[in-house]
């Protein structure tokens, strides 16, 4: 039974019917210290963390609390450097922070404190740190298998005074390790990417979150034999339980909910919703739980809304909703101490500058000093640039708490009357509610890869530009140019993701899930791991679908060039809307060449009048394979993609569905470049009859923001909270149409010009995999890309960074 729990939390408190109206003239001090610090991200939310807060290391994903509650320990596993944090709990200072090669989740003290027991990750082992004078010395390890490519990949785990129970991802296990003899005892299978398990309080039941299911496992601790299943929401993960054992609570990072177990009966009692608003659609993300020491109240870290959720869970069953309090980017683990609530914060406090790069130094440099040959310190590449943070706050009480609440509400742009009645205006082309008809019929979706703004229109004078960081101007990109002068500029649009394992997901589902945000970050920093972000892995799916399952569901016409076509058979609905002929991604094939088999398929539907209402196109040769020799140089591969996009926009502006049509083209992600505003600013284009002439656009927009926009044409409801709260670009749409067609600019570029000089440059490139996007190191990328267009010895400037600026609609003109 799913609990009408939503009793508007500001109404409790101020008796007002909008929680974003109330205006209270007594509210503290610190609260007001907040506001007036918030925080704006680039994706449009913003933060106002609570409580104090130390410096951790990238992407913390576990805290634990030592058995007297006198030590902490945080996990850090992010694409840069990895580490354990060993912390004072009653200082609240760094006692240790040691670097680890691979690490992932598990981590947990011995009984007697003298140990720290860690997750190796991919190394396929546990780590054994013992614990003297308040620092962490590497004391052994337990061996599980080979390190990777062995898939193994040991997480979240749990312990006893004589044993380690750990899951495994990778090859979907149990393990029971025996501490004195450092062994393995017993192995049994688990179903779909086990996440983490937690021991009743007698240590005779164990019980294990199925991550890519949707269920808990309850197990026999002594010989791992199977007692119960017990069905829970998509995508469980961390779980508490209480004192007496009687009651376990599961967060689900594929859903915005908790659930409440009866461990005596087996059963869910009771499901908690976490949003900030009933029946939201996906993208609250919770994926941490911790109980009050006198277990009256849950808190829960939403992740992707960047807040705990509060309820008070004293009578079982009858829980109710308290409030939420404010956190830092992407919340991955809470724990209490007494009235201490401590939160990890994934991705820190800011989408901050990076004035010291990207200018990475090749782990091959004689000045590199790293540990681990992927990390390259100070090169604040974007897949290590947000450092994680620990917050530290006293649990507010109840007048601080609805204080706590109300900067949620106003840190969060997703509300169910955005959701219903997006912004707008009257009688554009895009409608202002779900379901009414624009006289745009055909969408058209083109995918790119990896570019920032500065890079390729930095260039473009009327634009918020910086020229010093333009790699591919006007010569080299003159259609992509032509289409940001003619149609619209867009100066000020940000990408949702970090880089293309999430990027993709982004762009097709306005989500990411926590599978995604948590994995991608361990293949990327070269630990190891698969890239199966495109479809090809269940666990990485949003619980309600991508893009063309809601375009289905309502009735609509669907055709993928090349989008998530790896692995059709996990995409029923995509499975038969593929173009087979349209490659995969394949950095050997021209997209020129891509644009004459869409071009000669797209005549062919014309002409019986089949043309798909939505069209997702990939071309993603901007990419570039650096200096790798017997292929096109990084200037040929960019200008390649150049002018397939404009011969695509020539041809269909030269069909008969030209005025009913309307072409979106972004990158999937920033990450292989340089942008003074801000690491997610990227470059987006739109061109359609209905599209609006030499006009320039400052609105801030994202990818989320797009797929709205393209989901208002089609009729359909956003897939998450955050296309939900997203603004419709229809200020770059006329309600006239104008009928006058795009042509293309022909290349300037020689697009056969092939690497061809040996070089340190072409080494390193040809030992990068090109297979998949980003399988290979981008801060390495990056420096090959700048170097191939600036030369050999050319060293990437320092860009100059400002904090993300959000524009008002008074900065608006649509000529300069």
């Amino acid at each position: 039974m799913r609990s009408s729990l939503y009793i508007f939390l500001i109404l409790i408190f101020f008796g007002c019917q909008n929680p974003r109206n109330v205006i209270n003239d007594l509210e503290s001090k610190e609260t007001q210290a907040l506001r007036n610090n918030r925080i704006q991200l680039p994706n449009g939310w913003s933060l106002t963390p609570a409580g104090n807060s130390l410096n951790l290391q990238d992407l913390p994903l576990n805290l634990v609390v030592s058995p007297s509650k006198t030590l902490l320990a945080v996990t850090n596993n992010g694409q840069s450097t990895q580490s354990i944090t060993l912390i004072d709990a009653q200082s609240e200072q760094v006692l240790d922070d040691v670097t680890i090669a691979k690490a992932y989740l598990g981590l947990a003290f011995s009984p007697d404190e003298k140990y720290l027991y860690a997750s190796g990750g991919n190394d396929n082992k546990i780590l054994i740190y013992k614990i003297i004078d308040k620092k962490l010395i590497l004391d052994g390890e337990i061996v599980l298998d080979e390190p990777w490519p062995v898939k193994v990949s040991p997480a979240g785990l749990c312990v006893t005074d004589k044993y380690i129970y750990v899951v495994s991802k990778e090859n979907n296990s149990l393990y029971k390790l025996n501490i004195e003899s450092k062994s393995i005892e017993t192995r049994i299978d688990l179903p779909a990417e086990p996440y983490t398990c937690i021991l009743s309080p007698d240590k005779s039941t164990l019980y294990v979150s199925i991550w890519g299911g949707a269920s808990i496992w309850v197990l026999d601790s002594q010989d791992l034999s199977f007692k119960s299943a017990i069905e829970t929401d998509k995508n469980p993960n961390d779980m508490v339980l209480t004192k007496d054992g009687k009651h376990l609570f599961v967060s689900h990072g594929n859903d915005n909910t908790v659930s409440l177990i009866d461990t005596e009966s087996l059963t869910r009692i009771e499901i908690l919703s976490c949003s900030l608003y009933p029946d939201a659609p996906l993208g609250s993300t919770p994926n941490g739980v911790a109980l009050s020491d006198d277990e009256h109240t849950l808190y829960i870290a939403n992740a992707d809304n960047n807040c705990l959720a509060v309820f008070d869970v004293e009578i079982k069953g009858k829980s109710r909703p308290l409030g939420f309090i404010p956190t830092g980017w992407y919340p991955t683990a809470v724990k209490t101490i007494g009235n201490k609530i401590y939160l990890t914060n994934g991705k820190g406090f800011s989408s901050s500058p990076n004035p010291d790069g990207p200018n990475p130094i090749s782990s091959r440099d004689p000045q590199y000093k790293g540990p681990n040959p992927q990390v390259v310190k100070g090169s604040q590449y974007i897949g290590g640039l947000f450092k994680g943070t620990l917050s530290i706050f006293d649990a507010p009480n109840e007048r601080l708490l609805a204080e706590y609440s109300k900067l949620v509400y106003e840190n969060t742009p997703y509300t169910k009357e955005k959701e219903l009645n997006p912004e707008g205006e009257k009688g554009n082309p895009i409608p202002m509610k779900v379901g009414e008809d624009s006289p745009i019929k055909y969408v058209f979706y083109i995918i790119k890869e990896n570019r920032t703004y500065d890079q390729v229109l930095g260039d473009i004078k009327k634009g918020n530009g910086d020229s010093t960081l333009c790699l591919f101007p006007e010569k080299v990109t003159p259609n992509l140019h032509a289409l940001a002068n003619e149609f619209v500029l867009l100066d000020n649009f940000y990408v949702d993701a970090e880089v293309s394992a999430d990027g993709h997901n982004w762009s097709t589902a306005a989500y990411a899930n926590d599978y995604v945000e948590k994995s991608w970050v361990t293949s990327y920093g070269g630990r190891g791991g698969t890239y199966d972000y495109e479809g090809s892995r269940k666990i990485a799916h949003p619980k309600n679908g991508f893009l063309w399952d809601f375009a289905v569901k309502a009735g609509l016409s669907v055709r993928s060039y090349g989008i998530f076509t790896g692995k059709p058979e996990f995409l029923p609905n995509l499975q038969n809307n593929i173009c087979t002929k349209y490659p995969d991604y394949d950095l050997s094939i021209k997209d020129s060449l891509r644009f004459e088999i869409w071009k000669t398929d797209f005549d062919s539907m014309l002409a019986i009048e089949k043309v798909p209402r939505l069209n997702l196109v990939r071309m993603g040769n901007d990419h570039t394979a650096g200096a790798r020799l017997g292929l096109p140089t990084t200037s040929a591969m960019v200008a390649d993609n150049d002018l397939a996009v404009g011969m695509f926009v020539e041809h269909l502006s030269k069909s008969s569905i030209w005025e009913q049509s309307v072409v979106f083209i972004l990158e999937d992600d920033a990450q292989n470049g340089s942008d003074h505003v801000d690491a997610h600013r990227s470059t987006a284009y739109v061109a359609g009859g209905f599209v609006k002439r030499n006009y320039v656009d400052h609105t801030p927009y994202s990818t989320s923001g797009m797929l709205r926009t393209i989901e208002l044409i089609l009729g359909l409801p956003p897939m998450s909270q955050y296309d939900a709260a997203a603004t419709p670009m229809f200020r770059c749409f006329s309600q006239n149409v104008d009928a006058k067609g795009f042509v293309k600019r022909n290349n300037q570029i020689d697009l056969n010009e092939m690497n061809v000089k040996f070089n340190k440059n072409a080494a390193i490139s040809a030992k990068m995999d090109f297979s998949k996007p980003d399988l290979i190191d981008d801060l390495e990328l990056n420096r090959i890309v700048w170097q191939s267009v600036k030369g050999l010895n050319s060293v990437m400037p320092a860009p100059k960074r400002s904090a993300f600026l959000r524009f008002s609609e008074s900065d608006e003109d649509d000529d300069d």
